[in-house]
């Protein structure tokens, strides 16, 4: 087995002040760094200190931060970050802001129709989950392209229309703006679910994206290629047709595996089931379609893949549902991993029940409520079988209120399939040789905090460890396939060299260090 090995020398100073002996380049991932939360209901009650707040994820950790801001939400939110992880286009279906919260150039009038004036109307932008995505055009940093969803009265409050919005980052003096004659290109017409997930082709560039037809069980299906958007099709799924709402859709973090969340009714469900398919990220055909029956009596939308792809999360209102997508008996393994509690937040009649999932950039999935509450719930082990999975509910406070909330990200670091047909673009061919392993540490002078960023191996985990002279380990930290940097607290060393290593599957490289006291 090759390991490739690279030394190059770090150098602590007093305070554990870093200073780089050789430069390197940054490989932050934060795309999806941020969540943002809260609509305008004011600060009625001694509860809440804000009217908005912000989420800031990293691959471990969060920080949560009161804000002031333009744009409300309730789950209808789009965003996307720069690799550094700050926040550059946002939308609720309504406008698009831009870094500055402030309107994008050409950023208004997204979503035409008296479905979107009267939301817009609002305090809390268009309703639907799901119903915007951002995504990066192929092979070019400077541009994304918006899918977008609204409401109309003529389809029974569903969709009428898939439109796309492109967005060139080079316009307004690098605060982006929408390109005129590419605002709200329709790309589908018919009656459509609310909803829109998208997954990386698997050339590693080009991205699948989807959306379901009302009334039946035919999804369609649209590429996202440096020339645009093309290839629409449509496949029927064979199963039993679903109406008025496909729940957060999803695709799987390794891409391979989709499912929806279907749940009707009130209070005596006629149907209540999760849909769970393999995906062909080559064709973008989904195949092998199970539907997995709850008894659960109550509706639910919420819905999250784990990050390791294998344990899929489904809501009701009240219960929190795992399966085993591994297993050959996928029915078998449906587990009820939580029930509400019925907590009341801050206060009756409104308890923190389950609503939408989000599974964010530390590993963890957040669950929202449908209420307007001042508490989320956790899922802190995702990738546990069963109640280790450990759900923690109402234990994030929130400093404003928030209603449904949620954000559509999708894995915009999934890479190619090494080696399959579709791998045409000659990314992963040499992947032995072409991978660049290197990492860098950045000073911070604040108690011993660091942030390293490094690029794994594309959809591989990694392990940074820190050696002292004898070769005893002090420090360790599993690092997960989707991210690119980390903020670590190191513990208390003492003055000396040590050894830094990041490794990965075969790969492994280090740097000497010297701690000055």
């Amino acid at each position: 087995m090759k390991i490739r090995i690279k030394s190059t020398s770090v150098i602590f100073g007093t305070g554990l002040l870093l200073q780089l002996i050789v430069s390197f380049s940054t490989f932050s991932q934060g795309k999806n760094h941020t969540w943002l939360l809260g609509y305008d209901v004011g600060l009625a009650d001694s509860n809440v200190t804000s009217t908005k707040a912000r989420f800031g994820f990293d691959a471990l950790n969060y920080t949560l931060t009161p804000e002031s801001r333009k744009l409300a939400f309730l789950s209808g939110q789009a965003n996307i970050s720069d690799e550094s992880g700050n926040l550059i286009i946002s939308t609720n279906g309504c406008w698009i802001a831009n870094l500055l919260n402030d309107t994008l150039l050409n950023g208004t009038g997204i979503n035409p129709g008296l479905f979107t004036e009267d939301w817009c109307g609002s305090i809390t932008g268009i309703p639907y989950p799901h119903a915007n995505i951002l995504l990066p055009w192929p092979d070019d940093s400077g541009k994304f392209i918006l899918l977008h969803q609204t409401g109309s009265y003529d389809a029974n409050f569903l969709s009428s229309e898939l439109f796309y919005s492109i967005i060139d980052m080079s316009l307004d003096s690098g605060k982006g703006g929408v390109v005129l004659g590419q605002k709200n290109i329709i790309a589908i017409q018919d009656t459509l679910n609310p909803g829109i997930a998208a997954c990386k082709h698997a050339n590693g560039r080009d991205w699948w994206i989807t959306v379901f037809k009302d009334s039946s069980d035919i999804v369609y299906t649209l590429l996202l290629s440096t020339n645009g958007i093309s290839n629409i099709s449509s496949q029927s799924l064979g199963m039993t047709p679903h109406n008025n709402y496909a729940g957060q859709p999803q695709f799987s973090n390794d891409g391979s595996k989709f499912a929806y969340h279907w749940s009707y009714g009130n209070t005596s469900l006629v149907s209540h089931e999760v849909r769970l398919f393999d995906f062909d990220r080559c064709s973008g055909l989904f195949s092998n379609g199970t539907a997995v029956l709850t008894n659960d009596p109550f509706n639910g939308f919420g819905l999250s893949f784990s990050p390791n792809s294998r344990y899929l999360y489904f809501s009701s209102f009240l219960t929190i549902h795992q399966i085993d997508t591994d297993t050959s008996d996928i029915q078998a393994s449906l587990k009820s991993v939580a029930l509400n509690d019925t907590f009341y937040s801050p206060a009756p009649p409104f308890i923190t029940n389950f609503f939408l999932m989000y599974l964010a950039a530390n590993g963890k999935i957040y669950i929202s409520s449908g209420n307007s509450v001042i508490d989320l719930h956790c899922i802190n082990y995702p990738d546990s079988g069963g109640v280790s999975c450990d759900v923690q509910q109402h234990s994030i406070h929130l400093p404003c209120y928030s209603a449904r909330g949620n954000v559509n990200h999708p894995n915009y670091y999934l890479g190619p399939m090494i080696g399959s047909a579709c791998d045409t673009l000659g990314v992963g061919m040499n992947e032995n040789l072409m991978h660049d392993f290197r990492f860098s540490i950045s000073p911070n002078p604040s108690n011993g905090n660091i942030k390293i960023a490094y690029l794994l191996p594309q959809n591989q985990h990694g392990k940074f460890e820190i050696y002292d002279i004898v070769v005893n380990m002090i420090y360790s930290l599993d690092l997960p396939p989707w991210s690119s940097f980390q903020n670590i607290n190191l513990p208390p060393l003492s003055g000396g060299i040590y050894t830094v290593i990041l490794s990965s599957e075969r790969y492994k490289t280090c740097k000497k260090l010297a701690i000055v006291k």
